[in-house]
């Protein structure tokens, strides 16, 4: 059985194994807003302008419950990992159905991640990272901002960008990032921490407020 679920995810899993819908709904709720920021990370903006996230996340939810039995049955990974790999499989399908094809173009590297998301790319980490600047002497200079951040975050190493994509707007624990990665949770924390490192020196040299766009 998975470790990384909390006792209070156990306990819900337990109660729905034996039948109980509200705990079954229960898990699902508490875990709406950890998926709501998968799927608003990784949904191609060219998608987003069509669909809500919400409506994402309903169409995950009716998929989750018509495989619950066979999950509850196994539990072979944590709950919440076993929600995103559905989240997955429904962003793949969404954008092959929109865009009408896999997307790839120079600025994204084959998926590193085991049951495959649309893979981070530089544009999204910039995106999400300058998202967060705010006041007017920042919108002229934002441009340009981004195109240097995007261009340094290329140069970035696949993995550690994946890594930074999953610790830091995904917001996943570095067990929960090995698990999807593949790797050990001690490497993934060191990856972690020097793709971090990178990132700060990359901001500090940005236009504007750059620095602080990172605890």
């Amino acid at each position: 059985m998975a470790t990384t679920d909390s006792d209070e995810t156990r306990d819900l899993l337990g109660r729905a194994a034996a039948g109980d819908s509200a705990a079954w709904g229960d898990l699902l709720t508490r875990h709406q807003d950890r998926l709501r920021r998968v799927v608003a990370f990784r949904l191609d903006p060219r998608v987003r302008a069509r669909i809500d996230p919400s409506d994402v996340l309903q169409d995950v939810f009716a998929e989750a419950a018509g495989h619950r039995t066979d999950y509850l049955a196994r539990r072979d990974v944590p709950f919440f990992l076993w929600l995103r790999g559905i989240v997955g499989n429904k962003l793949l399908e969404l954008h092959r159905h929109h865009l009408r094809t896999q997307i790839r173009d120079a600025r994204r590297e084959v998926s590193l991640q085991h049951g495959g998301l649309p893979e981070t790319t530089s544009a999204a980490l910039a995106a999400q990272l300058l998202g967060q600047a705010t006041g007017p002497s920042e919108a002229a200079v934002r441009a340009e901002a981004r195109l240097r951040l995007q261009e340094t975050l290329n140069a970035m190493d696949p993995l550690d960008r994946e890594v930074l994509a999953l610790r830091h707007f995904e917001q996943l624990s570095p067990t929960e990032t090995a698990q999807v990665l593949g790797i050990k949770t001690k490497t993934a924390g060191s990856r972690y921490l020097r793709a971090l490192k990178k990132l700060r020196e990359i901001l500090a040299g940005l236009p504007g407020n750059g620095g602080d766009l990172l605890p």
